[in-house]
């Protein structure tokens, strides 16, 4: 593959946004060196908001540039981005229309064959890294010979985070420069961390980057640095690192460790061959380990995983900034001064978080004072917690303390223009709450119910001004998960939907406007596939048979692990709701019943070692059957089981559209990004069709084009 071949992409794919490359001279001789550097500057032409990225054109232009600059008379080359950007990788919006290996293999070999002219030059390399740099755009980096980064900018290899691998170099060379352990934390444990990105000084400590340099002066002492390096006056030594074999076996083993955790037993191909190229780094050549990823990355874009991941990832992307089926941001209210109800621990982190996004002031109640007490305390500690890890200052800390206050007494909610409850989940309860606060608020203050599986509609029901009633669904942990469910009655007007959206945004949710029907979308779900474990387990299926059911999907825990986390209390109160609602797909447990009954929190404890171990309070409490199935069976009919409700929830428009499914499945319970989302992974399967008799997306959507 020659550098200056042109691919030429399938019909119907993107056309690249290029990234083009500038060339000037920097005169060395002010810096205390003999003659000059070519400077290559990489710039898309587009605010901050399109970073650089690196697509077929954009490389030959690059490999352009970079011949010219050898063949200057310049004493070294560097490369540096647009403001505040170096390069944020490979371009990679034509990948779900790559249908051919051999085109799949020329993009792999097209970014080795520029990127390694950088470290095979005869004139010192530079990476003057001025701003984010990601995937390709460290390889970048990493190929030349030097690095300097500013002290603002970020960086990672991404990569085995959306179902690649570093292909461009970076699998390769990376474990060579910082070593195998380093290397395994960049490229997978910091991956699957949830895509967890270095900070300059962090990149810095690891042997990455070489200098770290303010960004008000950055460019003018990369000069300096790079002056230096030419002259003589500043050398660096690389380690070589490939004689510790234990060093390797260990950060191996780290590696898998990583893998087990993020995906369980499940076989996930990106990590797998990402933690095969760091291990082979050790004794290949460069050219031996570039042919290696060009093979490993021309397998994986190959694959369905890989285009699953791109379509979930795009999703994910697309919908923090749209919300489907919102009405025009005008419409929303201003909001001064909020009131949550109840001071318990959800309620304590709804009262944080919007403190800590709106920063108006936030007023608490509860039945008593010592339970007001307590969630004022708990607030204030988190954001003491804040101060202590720097992300926020004594000052800021002290402002937002003084912004909430705590109550016994409801009419403190007088003058709020946005209240929501998270007290017991009993409808009368709510009921009677709402028709207390609509005596003491104006007629456009918002009431809003974190209710994960309730009717908001009956919520509403006899109030005088039920549009402003909506429901504002989070997941738990409150600042963790990105999702909120915005449930939507026939009543709720377009100005309250309007002012949750806008306060969901400050909140830096990703939103979903979904029609109010029973446990919304995500409880609903994850209700109906984990009753298909317990029926199960309650018809005779040994635990860990049910349990295992799900492992080769890869999702984040096993189906009696969620149950712990959840809580049988609350996984029965959602299945009683949806029984009642939605008939006798959804069963009522005798099992969880017992468990409630007799207070086990949970089927797995740890033992002495912390060790995960059967609860034997548990085991004593299933009510077997005589019908075992095997984990085949049990999969197929949870499966089926979540193909037959999506397939409802979209008849009944719960949601605008499939990808709305999917989105809320993918933030809202962690579905693997490497299967796309639910439904695209149900089409792949077969059963979209075997249980509707149509696919939920069209062929090819998070898949090969067939």
């Amino acid at each position: 593959m020659s550098a200056d071949t042109v691919i030429t992409l399938p019909e119907g794919a993107p056309e690249e946004v290029v990234t083009h490359s500038f060339l000037r001279e920097v005169d060395l001789s002010a810096f205390g060196a003999k003659g000059t550097l070519a400077l290559i500057t990489l710039d898309n032409g587009l605010d901050h908001n399109r970073p650089n990225t690196l697509g077929p054109k954009t490389l030959i232009e690059l490999n352009e540039r970079i011949t010219e600059a050898m063949n200057s008379s310049a004493v070294a080359i560097a490369i540096i981005g647009k403001p505040f950007i170096f390069a944020a990788g490979a371009d990679l919006s034509a990948i779900s229309f790559v249908s051919d290996r051999s085109q799949a293999l020329a993009i792999g070999k097209l970014g080795h064959d520029v990127l390694r002219r950088l470290h095979e030059s005869s004139k010192p390399t530079f990476a003057f890294i001025n701003g984010l740099a990601l995937g390709g755009g460290l390889e970048i980096g990493l190929h030349c010979n030097y690095r300097t980064i500013s002290a603002t900018a970020f960086t990672a290899l991404p990569e085995v985070f959306l179902g690649l691998v570093p292909g461009w170099g970076g699998a390769t060379i990376l474990p060579q420069l910082i070593g195998p352990e380093k290397a395994v934390q960049v490229i997978m444990v910091n991956a699957l961390n949830n895509n967890t990105m270095l900070r300059a000084k962090d990149a810095t400590a690891l042997g990455i980057t070489d200098a770290i340099f303010e960004p008000a002066d950055f460019l003018e002492k990369s000069v300096q640095f790079a002056a230096d390096i030419v002259s003589g006056k500043k050398k660096f030594e690389r380690q070589d690192h490939s004689s510790d074999a234990a060093a390797w076996d260990a950060a191996i083993a780290t590696g898998e460790a990583a893998m087990r955790k993020k995906y369980g037993a499940a076989d996930i191909a990106s990590p797998r061959k990402a933690l095969d190229l760091i291990k082979s780094a050790r004794t290949s050549s460069r050219g031996e380990g570039f042919d290696a990823e060009d093979t490993a990355l021309t397998d994986l874009v190959m694959s369905d995983p890989l285009r699953a991941s791109l379509y979930a990832f795009n999703l994910i992307q697309k919908k923090r900034k749209k919300v489907e089926g919102a009405p025009k941001a005008a419409l929303a209210r201003k909001v001064t001064r909020v009131g949550v109800v109840g001071a318990g621990l959800m309620a304590s982190q709804l009262a944080l978080i919007i403190l800590r996004n709106l920063k108006v002031p936030v007023v608490i109640t509860d039945l008593d004072q010592e339970r007001v007490d307590k969630g004022l305390a708990y607030i204030n500690a988190e954001l003491q917690k804040l101060v202590e890890k720097r992300r926020l200052s004594p000052e800021g800390a002290a402002r937002l303390s003084a912004l909430v206050s705590g109550s016994t007494d409801k009419k403190a909610y007088a003058g709020c223009d946005f209240i929501i409850e998270a007290i017991f989940e009993e409808l009368p309860l709510k009921q009677k709450l709402f028709a207390e606060l609509e005596t003491i608020v104006s007629p456009e203050c918002i009431l809003a119910t974190n209710t994960s599986s309730l009717s908001v509609t009956k919520m509403a029901e006899g109030l005088k001004n039920p549009e402003r009633v909506i429901g504002f669904h989070f997941f738990n942990p409150v600042a963790v998960m990105p999702l909120l469910e915005i449930a939507r009655t026939q009543s709720t007007d377009d100005a309250t939907t309007a002012t949750a959206v806008a306060i969901g945004k400050e909140l830096k949710k990703t939103m979903v406007i979904v029609k109010d029907s029973p446990a919304f979308v995500v409880n609903r779900l994850l209700t109906r596939f984990m009753g298909e474990i317990t029926d199960a387990i309650d018809e005779g299926t040994p635990p860990e048979i049910a349990d295992a059911a799900m492992t080769p999907l890869g999702l984040p825990m096993s189906s009696l692990q969620l149950l712990g986390l959840v809580g049988p209390g609350v996984a029965l109160h959602v299945a009683e709701t949806l029984h009642g609602a939605l008939g006798e797909r959804y069963k009522i447990s005798p099992t969880m019943q017992a468990f409630v009954t007799n207070g086990v929190r949970t089927f797995y404890i740890k033992d002495g070692d912390g060790k995960q171990i059967v609860n034997p309070d548990a085991l004593a409490l299933i009510h077997a059957g005589d019908k075992a199935s095997t984990v085949e069976e049990v999969r197929n009919r949870a499966l089926t089981a979540l193909a037959q409700e999506a397939r409802m929830m979209l008849d009944e428009d719960v949601v605008a559209t499939a990808a709305e499914i999917d989105l809320c499945m993918l933030l809202g319970c962690g579905w693997p990004l490497h299967l796309g989302g639910i439904l695209p992974y149900l089409d792949r399967e077969g059963f979209s069709e075997s249980v509707a008799g149509q696919r939920f997306h069209p062929a090819g959507v998070a898949s090969l084009p067939k």
